[in-house]
């Protein structure tokens, strides 16, 4: 059974703000008590947190849909709904947050990292906070804003100062365990190692951690073997050490031509030329391994690398090791910039009162209104309730989506869609919607919508020759 994910896809979903209430106020001897609905509760947000106790992404392979709790409506006697509670997940250390088109969302390293991966609704206003000096006694609310819908991908990449690279059973499973505590399977076939291991030494005063990544092998970098799957765990290394086997079996390979596969994969793979580089000649405990390794460290020397001769097996050469490795990580250490404690930063969201846009749909034959404040209307808006629809085609004027309109060329009767194609409220525009409140009839009324519609007659009259011209298209047997 698979114990270690570091890639799962997560469908994530705010919870839905509550609706606001519409409400008079009801008491003996007190028959215009004025509105008194409450407003109704904040969605929850889905909020991804970093935790170091968490090592791997199983929990979300398992259960990759999660929704926070929506918020409750508002009720009489000005009771505001209570606010969703937020769905807070905890991830790895180093996972990286993306969306399907592969663009990096966060990048969420450090305990305590947040990121809000889906923002909850908010609450609809209720009759209360509407009522005005003209509009003393609303007789609507306004509805809830639904929760974000989001499909993100979840990939972690290991937080680790030094990576172990290397062909399949050249002994890093068995230098990581003698140099940590970490206790990784070890056997002798390829791909023992199935997911990345980590431990930390200590040399000294630095303690680093070591990670051991899973066997590479020629292509790995397109999609052989299991490097793929996990070159990104040496993304955020500061050292890469090369353990080469000086006494492998195969004859049509030498640990020189190792180096420079894997190298090669490296490269392809790419991001990773700057980092520093060590080579470990392993296994020199057999008389062949140790004979090789003195043949083949000149060349390696040559070329820049700095050689070590260790056996995990013997334990010999392993304080070098451990010590230089510790020497370059507190280099980077050093060059690092200096971490500041992290500040709350409130940046309000700038509202623009002139973000929309109209434009003409031939296809549909509809004037499209398209902006954050227009379509949010809408979607609070109660279509059932004519004086809630009075109450958006006013909102919608002093915003100026009316001139806008006349200056597109719009004409009274036209449609007028506000929101995508996909989910867009379609209605027939009449011009001169000015001031409301003081046109409008009863409670829950707008007898500006009882005039005729017809756009609408015409968008009726159109579907229906499709749908003519599609029932004799499906009635046509040519036999």
């Amino acid at each position: 059974m698979t114990t270690f994910v570091d890639r799962v896809e997560l469908h994530v979903a705010a919870g839905n703000g509550g609706h606001g209430c519409a409400s008079v106020h009801r008491e003996k001897f007190k028959p215009l008590g004025g509105p008194d609905g409450g407003n109704g509760g904040r969605g929850g947000d889905v909020i991804l947190v970093v935790d170091q106790s968490v090592t791997t992404l199983l929990e979300y392979h398992h259960s990759p849909h999660r929704k926070a709790t929506n918020g409750k409506p508002g009720e009489g006697g000005n009771r505001s709904g209570k606010d969703g509670q937020d769905l807070v997940l905890t991830v790895p250390d180093g996972t990286v947050v993306l969306d399907k088109a592969g663009e990096v969302l966060a990048d969420l390293v450090g305990h305590g990292t947040t990121y809000v991966a889906a923002q909850g609704g908010r609450g609809g206003l209720g009759n209360a906070a509407l009522s005005s000096a003209r509009r003393k006694a609303p007789g609507f609310a306004l509805l809830g804003e639904p929760g974000d819908l989001q499909d993100i991908v979840l990939e972690l990449k290991t937080v680790a100062d030094v990576a172990l690279v290397g062909y399949p059973s050249a002994g890093k499973s068995s230098l990581i365990s003698v140099l940590s505590a970490a206790k990784p399977k070890i056997a002798d076939y390829p791909f023992t190692t199935l997911v990345p291991n980590l431990g930390v030494v200590t040399a000294g005063s630095t303690v680093y951690t070591i990670a051991d990544v899973p066997g590479l092998i020629p292509g790995a970098s397109q999609g052989r073997g299991l490097g793929l799957e996990f070159l990104r765990h040496v993304e955020r290394c500061s050292v890469l050490v090369h353990v080469l086997d000086t006494a492998t079996l195969e004859s049509d390979r030498d640990p020189v031509s190792d180096l420079d596969v894997i190298e090669e994969e490296l490269k392809q793979y790419g991001g990773l030329d700057e980092r520093p580089r060590i080579v470990v000649l392993n296994k020199i405990d057999i008389p062949d391994g140790q004979d090789l390794a003195d043949m083949i460290r000149p060349d390696l020397e040559e070329r820049g690398y700095r050689v070590f001769e260790v056996s995990a097996v013997a334990r010999t050469g392993l304080k070098e090791l451990s010590f230089a490795l510790a020497g370059i990580v507190a280099e980077a250490r050093a060059a690092k910039p200096k971490e500041e404690a992290t500040r709350i930063v409130i940046r309000p969201k700038a509202v623009d009162d002139a973000g929309f846009t109209v434009t003409y749909d031939e296809t549909e034959e509809v004037y499209r209104v398209r902006g954050e404040k227009p379509e949010r209307w809408v979607r609070q808006t109660d279509f059932n309730n004519d004086e809630a629809v009075g109450y958006l085609a006013d909102r919608l004027n002093r915003l100026g989506v009316e001139d806008a309109l006349m200056k597109a060329g719009a004409r009274a009767g036209d449609g007028v869609a506000i929101g995508s194609e996909e989910n867009a409220v379609v209605f027939d525009w009449e011009p001169s919607m000015m001031a409301g409140a003081e046109m409008l009839g009863r409670r829950g009324e707008d007898h500006r919508l009882e005039a005729p519609r017809p756009a609408a007659q015409r968008r009726r009259d159109r579907d229906a020759e499709r749908d003519d011209a599609q029932r004799e298209f499906d009635e046509f047997d040519p036999f």
